[in-house]
């Protein structure tokens, strides 16, 4: 953050062969969105993995006190957003959330991160949550994963690079 002023995506796991980092080209669209989650699950799956945290920068938009949160505003557009880095945890069956909200100087550099004020949330749900398998993929699985991998260009030597 403080070099470039921006966390790219990225899936940290560990894996019985070491740990593993996976960062997309790019999450410009929808797409390639649900392309980096979907490659995330097939990573956890192929290689067996433990423990899988993945990092993202985001909008972020909550419902007001006694207030419905609207959910036709994308958080984007919202004009209370807040910008923050979301560290979405997993490992054995648990899932973790940690929010940190940035600040930004007048200029728009990162300045540093600010304490998360809002309620805490004990459930997680979207694209990005439950990349982990619910239970151990047996070999044919992980095979299939790895050979899914393969053909999307994500390979072994990438993610430990």
């Amino acid at each position: 953050m403080r070099k470039i002023g921006h966390v790219p995506p990225t899936l940290i796991a560990e894996s019985p062969k070491g740990p593993i980092h996976f960062i997309p080209s790019s999450l410009a669209d929808e797409r390639a969105k649900n392309d980096f989650a979907n490659a995330a699950r097939l990573v956890c799956i192929a290689f067996d993995v433990t423990a899988a945290v993945l990092v993202l920068e985001s909008w972020m938009k909550m419902a007001k006190p006694d207030e419905a949160f609207d959910a036709s505003e994308p958080p984007s557009e919202a004009l209370d957003r807040q910008e923050v880095v979301l560290l979405l945890g997993e490992a054995g069956g648990q899932q973790k959330q940690k929010f940190l909200p940035i600040i930004r100087s007048d200029n728009g550099t990162f300045f540093g991160f600010g304490e998360f004020s809002g309620l805490k949330l004990d459930n997680f749900e979207g694209r990005f949550a439950q990349v982990m398998p619910p239970k151990k993929p047996d070999a044919q699985a992980k095979m299939l994963a790895g050979a899914v991998l393969q053909a999307m260009g994500v390979m072994e030597k990438l993610l430990r690079g």
